[in-house]
């Protein structure tokens, strides 16, 4: 299999999954990570690597101890899905001149392609920061 322009991992299709089951549940105080795993159907180890990356985002909050838990910090009609795509994929780009800052093209002050590819993560960028995790529920 060749490799995909963009490829959302399944770490970020599942951090979405985390994040509209949080907010299906945000009547509950915090919601168990258990609780989601089952309900995901998604072991709670991958969960755990999963949710850490949206605390370290601030795109939600946990608690540990009796009745801890998770929970969103804003209303999901506040929360895009760009912006959880990115707390576990990093920068949502097609190609490794503009994902990798590092990356460095000896053709890309002259690069015919380049305005292509900046053009196509433009749209995919706005794409999915148009969309509101609300739209999903």
């Amino acid at each position: 299999m060749k490799g995909h322009m963009i490829m959302i991992s399944t770490k970020g299709r599942y951090a979405v999954r985390v994040m509209i089951d949080l907010a299906e549940h945000t009547d509950e105080k915090n919601v168990p990570l258990k609780d989601i795993a089952t309900r995901q159907l998604i072991s709670k180890k991958y969960l755990e690597a999963i949710v850490k990356d949206l605390v370290t985002a601030k795109l939600i909050k946990g608690s540990s101890g009796k009745g801890g838990g998770y929970k969103l910090v804003r209303k999901p009609e506040e929360y895009t899905v760009g912006e959880i795509l990115e707390s576990t994929e990093g920068p949502l780009a097609s190609v490794a001149c503009i994902a990798d800052d590092e990356y460095n093209c000896p053709r890309k002050t002259f690069c015919q392609t380049l305005p292509m590819w900046e053009e196509f993560d433009g749209m995919v960028h706005d794409y999915f920061y148009s969309k509101k995790l609300s739209e999903l529920l």
